[in-house]
């Protein structure tokens, strides 16, 4: 099949050498002196190229019966059938009979034959056998079970094509001995190169299981030297391996003596001595909301009369993955300039306080939920953590500060004027503010310009009630006003039931109730 360029390069040379078509064919080789003439005149007939172009002809439903039935009738070889109608090309006639008759194909396969396999030490002993033969290399590969130029194959692979056979050579003269010599040193020599190889590779091979192995075991170290690891993990690397590898292989290459690997199986195979510790320890956790660390929850159970170290209780905790989610989020800014003097800091970083009401703090945080956002204004009281009184609302207003602290003012007692320290956002340099501030008797108290560690123990405060409450949780779906009621609850949890450590793990309302403060 000639390519549309072999029929333009023929027709121009054609015209070339002044329409003889003998010389054409005698210079390009190709086509015949007839082909050349036919495509001269499809290429005038066409008016130009189009004409170089093989024509597509188009096959009817009979012309495809027809050419199937003679394929089934006459011996059904393709070839048969193409030559006596003239049509099609094979490639059409076999999709035709597939289509029309597939139950009648023949598919013509030569069998195949199973070749024998045979090793490196049959190969290199069947070349030692060609090398050292007293008679024929026929009589040699027949006895090794394959052919003469297969065995001469092998011999060029193993000795090179420059090494003569030792035995006999062309005038059947017996060869020096130094040529043996020097054929059985080569011999030797390869084996042990491959016997080095299968070491090789096989050491290789458990080196990457065992990392593999390893990887599975302490997933947060992955790449880790398994020498280095505990007995422990080693001992599930090798229960992992072991039908596979044999166990002094593997206790040997990761340098564990065979006593320790069946002290750790006996110690697995031991009960749990922690297990209804284990489920004390999930209540707990999950009954603070996911918030306690192990602290507060080896606290918990010592107040129900379990005595534990704190060691168990980390373990259990990162055994079981019972982790308190964090998150860093940007705190919510209200300073907007100097709207009034700002008064000294009175507080000056020292959040202790001996008594109730005498030092509280306040100051605005921000929640982003899908909803929209939703604000907390709170009165923290420096004595124990308490929260006195707060505000939420979807905006940061002044009526939320106000609210706030309209509440906090109604829970003093006769004499009670405490210092109220604040950042010098807005809400806090407003007129009514600070009227509402005078009128009750309180004392202000303002942190520098953007020092927020003047004001520790509130952005703490927010920072705990966020991790708690706020994040880690999906608040997908959830309305600004069913957020409010959750923020609510949780701070009516924070007074009376969520334990502080600096409170002899009692909650600010138990630890007030025990010292007799309230009723």
């Amino acid at each position: 099949m000639y390519s549309i360029g072999d029929r333009k390069k023929a027709i121009d040379l054609y015209v070339k050498n002044g329409y003889r078509a003998t010389r054409t064919v005698r210079e390009l080789g190709y086509p015949t002196r007839q082909t050349l003439l036919i495509w001269y005149q499809e290429y005038q007939k066409a008016g130009g190229e189009n004409g170089l172009r093989p024509k597509q002809r188009h096959y009817n439903d009979e012309d495809k019966q027809r050419a199937v039935d003679h394929y089934l009738d006459d011996g059904r070889c393709f070839a048969h059938t193409i030559r006596v109608l003239g049509y099609p090309t094979k490639k059409h006639l076999r999709a035709w009979v597939n289509e029309l008759a597939p139950q009648e194909r023949i598919e013509k396969r030569r069998p195949v034959k199973d070749k024998p396999t045979t090793s490196f030490n049959q190969r290199t002993a069947a070349v030692v056998d060609l090398c050292f033969r007293s008679g024929s290399a026929q009589r040699v590969a027949s006895q090794c079970g394959t052919t003469r130029p297969q065995l001469y194959q092998w011999k060029n692979q193993l000795l090179g094509r420059d090494r003569r056979e030792v035995g006999m050579n062309s005038d059947n003269d017996p060869m020096d001995c130094d040529d043996s010599d020097v054929l059985t040193s080569r011999v030797d020599e390869l084996r042990r190169e491959i016997a080095d190889l299968h070491s090789e590779r096989h050491r290789l091979r458990l080196e990457n299981d065992i990392l593999e192995a390893m990887e599975k075991v302490r997933k947060k170290e992955i790449g880790i030297d398994p020498v280095l690891a505990s007995n422990a993990d080693k001992t599930l690397v090798i229960d992992a391996l072991k039908t596979i590898y044999p166990l002094k292989e593997l206790v040997g290459r990761m340098e564990m003596a065979k006593s320790s690997y069946f002290y750790q199986k006996t110690v697995m195979a031991a009960p749990d001595k922690y297990e209804h510790l284990r489920a004390q320890v999930r209540d707990v956790f999950a009954a603070s909301g996911s918030t306690y660390g192990y602290r507060r929850v080896r606290a918990v159970l010592i107040r129900n009369g379990i005595v534990v170290s704190e060691k168990v209780i980390r373990q259990i905790m990162a055994s079981e993955n019972l982790v308190v989610p964090r998150k860093k989020t940007t705190k919510y800014k209200s300073y907007i300039g100097e709207i009034s003097p700002a008064v000294s800091n009175i507080i000056e970083r020292d959040f202790h306080a001996e008594a109730p009401n005498e030092k509280w703090l306040t100051d605005l945080s921000e929640f982003h939920i899908p909803a929209g956002k939703v604000y907390l204004s709170p009165v923290v009281d420096c004595f124990d953590g308490m929260a006195v009184a707060w505000s939420i609302g979807a905006h940061p207003n002044a009526d939320l500060v106000n609210t706030m602290l309209d509440d906090a003012v109604a829970t003093l007692g006769d004499g009670e004027h405490p210092v109220v320290h604040t950042d010098r956002g807005c809400h806090y340099r407003w007129p009514d503010w600070i009227k509402k501030m005078t009128d009750a008797g309180l004392t202000r108290s303002m942190s520098k310009k953007g020092c927020s560690p003047d004001n520790a123990a509130c952005e703490g405060f927010f920072g705990r009630l966020k991790n708690e409450m706020f994040h880690g949780r999906s608040w997908v779906g959830v309305s600004i006003a069913e957020f409010i009621v959750h923020l609510d609850a949780y701070l009516h949890w924070y007074n009376h039931s969520r334990i502080k450590l600096s409170l002899n793990a009692m909650s600010p309302v138990e630890y007030r109730r025990s010292l007799g403060l309230i009723s």
